[in-house]
């Protein structure tokens, strides 16, 4: 679980850091926490 915690905050950060717009890290950081939320319905 450790791992893919540091996998999600890393590639977070790629998109944040990816991102040029206000908008953007809006639509980045809701399509990563989108994916997390995914992850752990999966691992339930």
């Amino acid at each position: 679980m450790r791992t893919f915690i540091g996998l999600a905050l890393v590639a977070g950060a790629l998109l944040v850091s990816a991102c040029n717009t206000i908008e953007g890290m809006g639509k980045d950081v809701s399509s990563a926490g989108s994916t997390v939320a995914k992850t752990a319905d999966d691992a339930k």
